[in-house]
């Protein structure tokens, strides 16, 4: 990951589990409670793909794992927002771009439901049972309205910051640079010319490739001409003394 994708991950984590623990945690709603965090790691992992995904998931669920008041086992939605996001980042297309909202907004209701599952799955593992005293079906739909309901103001953003760091100028201006002319625009443009005007007055001698005398070539020819008369003179005045 470049450095640009590793600040702008970090920061948009930290929000979103900022406003998850001080905003939305504190809604009085019936069911979940509108998952920030998950939100952004489905936007970022819908971006930069598969591996880029289980990464960023793992770290959000971590800092979720240990920050205040989570009364969970550490891991435990770490190993959840993993599996999201590398499932997520399965779904970046080819072109880089989705062309519809209908496939995010069906990795949204898809990432709420599964990550609802393994999260009591694992819960149930290490013998934590809160979720049949609140009841999986009511947590399941709840999960889900919300976090469909909360996605269309999020994961747009978030994708679009995240695309913004795959742009590379530098990138762009090395495959334009392939086309010879192109790599600096109207700078080397002329430049090539240049070179190209050059190659022809000194490749053809004096006359270029129409047939009439090329300028460099019969500057150069004059200059030449001008120093061998010179110092010929030079050398009949010193024979002359």
């Amino acid at each position: 990951m470049r450095v640009n994708r590793i600040l702008l991950t970090v920061l948009l984590v930290v929000v979103a589990l900022v406003v998850q623990v001080s905003v939305l945690a504190r809604l009085q709603l019936p069911g979940a409670v509108p998952d920030l965090l998950l939100l952004t790691v489905l936007g970022l992992a819908m971006v930069y793909g598969h591996t880029a995904g289980a990464l960023v998931g793992f770290a959000a669920g971590l800092l979720a794992d240990i920050a205040p008041p989570a009364d969970h086992a550490v891991g435990r939605y770490a190993l959840v927002l993993c599996l999201v996001g590398y499932a997520a980042g399965l779904t970046k297309p080819d072109t880089g771009q989705h062309r519809s909202a209908t496939v995010p907004m069906l990795v949204v209701a898809s990432a709420a439901i599964s990550s609802t599952l393994l999260y009591a799955g694992v819960g149930a593992l290490v013998g934590d049972g809160a979720a049949r005293h609140v009841g999986l079906t009511d947590l399941l739909i709840s999960a889900t309205v919300y976090d469909l309901l909360l996605a269309p103001f999020t994961v747009p953003a978030v994708m679009a910051l995240a695309r913004r760091t795959e742009r590379d100028p530098l990138a762009a201006d090395a495959s334009g640079g392939a086309g010879g002319e192109g790599a600096f625009g109207w700078l080397g443009s002329g430049t090539a010319r240049g070179l190209r005007t050059g190659r022809g007055g000194l490749g053809a001698g004096r006359t270029g490739r129409s047939g009439k005398p090329a300028r460099i070539g019969s500057q150069r020819g004059s200059l030449l001409g001008r120093t061998v008369r010179s110092r010929a003179t030079r050398i009949k005045g010193v024979k002359r003394l």
